[in-house]
């Protein structure tokens, strides 16, 4: 059930659809927006009121512009941009699925797979011969282990991603991802360090994650999604052989983190601190990886 407090702020919903929820606000006059509502604006997003007094207000010179050149805008990205769909999401599947088709040619596919998986003796030269390729920990999201993994992967961030984006916004929803997919490489460091990965599946268990943790606190169902996701990780540790849990579980737990960080920062004064805090869940993540593994390799 939705909690009284939350219910009973209007704030948390958008002021032209009052049963619709988001955590995006007008940039302008700080009204919570639904994605319907959004107006890609030069920096965030616009209410309606505000776009027509934007429009309302320009210039005679700003006017002419718009008709010269308003009809060259019609790219597939700027309607995107426009529109308030998960842009991010469509980049995301566009350049994980091209990565993952061209891996599927011979020779070349290997070693594309190669030089963008994660291991982590990538990050400690002194202790093994391999040079320091720290990326590794972000570009073995963008790879996977063949057309199956790179399918079930792809249509799990489609599905999250029409929910979680226009929800939580484009930057934000990018930190989401990036930063739960660190979190499963820094898990396959610590717990299984001689382990190498591939896949985005650390950063779909964020989302899962997120969106379960957001669903909660807005009163959703959220009983068909915890069982998928329990569904998921049993099925990890089951069939352990060919699966990294381990970066199931990493993701899964800066997701959720994430997640919290997002809905006890939603205010525009708290934005300052929401920043801080995903940087230093970052940070966390850089130290813990840097210092833990090699005390256990050494161990």
């Amino acid at each position: 059930m939705t909690t009284p407090e939350f219910a009973d702020n209007r704030d948390n919903f958008c002021y032209r659809h009052p049963g619709r929820q988001s955590f995006v606000l007008c940039q302008r006059c700080l009204r919570t927006i639904c994605p319907e509502c959004q107006t890609q604006a030069p920096v965030g997003v616009i209410c309606p009121e505000c776009m027509k007094e934007q429009q309302k207000n320009r210039t005679p010179a700003q006017k002419r512009a718009q008709r010269r050149w308003g009809a060259r805008s019609s790219s597939t990205t700027m309607t995107l941009a426009r529109s308030g769909r998960p842009l991010v999401t469509y980049i995301l599947l566009a350049v994980t699925s091209f990565i993952g088709l061209v891996q599927l040619i011979p020779g070349i596919g290997r070693e594309i797979t190669n030089t963008l998986l994660f291991a982590a003796p990538y990050l400690y030269p002194n202790l093994f011969a391999l040079p320091f390729e720290p990326w590794r920990l972000l570009t073995a999201m963008f790879v996977h282990g063949g057309f199956i993994h790179l399918a079930l992967n792809m249509l799990a961030l489609w599905m999250l991603g029409q929910s979680l984006e226009p929800m939580l916004g484009r930057a934000r929803f990018l930190a989401l991802y990036l930063i739960s997919g660190l979190g499963g490489s820094v898990a396959v460091a610590v717990i299984a360090p001689g382990t190498s990965t591939v896949g985005a599946s650390g950063a779909i268990f964020g989302l899962m994650a997120a969106l379960l943790i957001i669903g909660r606190h807005i009163g959703a169902n959220v009983t068909g999604l915890l069982v998928i996701l329990g569904i998921n990780l049993v099925y990890g540790f089951v069939f352990s052989q060919n699966i990294a849990w381990q970066a199931h579980l990493g993701g899964l737990v800066i997701g959720a983190l994430i997640a919290f960080i997002f809905t006890r920062t939603k205010r525009r004064e708290q934005r300052v601190w929401q920043i801080v805090l995903l940087a230093a869940v970052t940070v966390l993540l850089i130290v813990v990886v840097a210092f833990v593994p090699p005390l256990i390799i050494l161990a």
